[in-house]
């Protein structure tokens, strides 16, 4: 696998200018080798690309497709993190997702995957990655879903 911006321009992604945090938060913390995103909306060019709830009112392709738009903003949370560096990325280490569901909704790991199976494309072996997938109630914004995560860089 050449360089991660190759792998990105392949895939045909352009990382955006990561978005404003939507509270009191910052997008990450950098501490002892580890980045910290916050959790992630599905923005893009600046509005949300989906909204509602899962076993409502979006489907499992409409979900996964704003994790992968979640994991999108992640990376472009740690590329500001690195200085504009990504192959300072060691590895993903861990991704948290939340996905909004009905109660009789089970397949948060299918959603999550959206966001896993873009870590993986774009990033290779340093894309796996240990994770949760949780059910709520409601998130901000009425997004369907929402993504955390933390990487080890150099």
């Amino acid at each position: 696998m050449g360089s991660i911006v190759d792998q990105l321009t392949q895939m045909g992604v352009e990382l955006p200018e990561p978005p404003v945090p939507v509270a009191s938060y910052v997008g990450f913390v950098e501490h002892n080798g580890l980045v910290y995103v916050s959790g992630q909306l599905p923005m893009v060019a600046g509005a949300l690309s989906h909204t509602g709830i899962l076993g409502q009112d979006v489907s499992i392709e409409e979900g996964a497709a704003a994790a992968r738009n979640c994991a999108i903003n992640i990376l472009a949370q740690v590329n500001v993190a690195c200085g504009g560096d990504l192959e300072r990325i060691q590895r993903c280490v861990r991704l948290g997702g939340f996905v909004a569901s009905t109660p009789d909704f089970t397949d948060h790991p299918k959603i999550i995957n959206g966001a896993s199976d873009f870590m993986g494309e774009a990033l290779g072996d340093k894309g796996v990655h240990a994770r949760a997938a949780v059910g709520v109630a409601a998130l901000p914004l009425n997004v369907p879903v929402e993504i955390e995560a933390i990487f080890a860089t150099s």
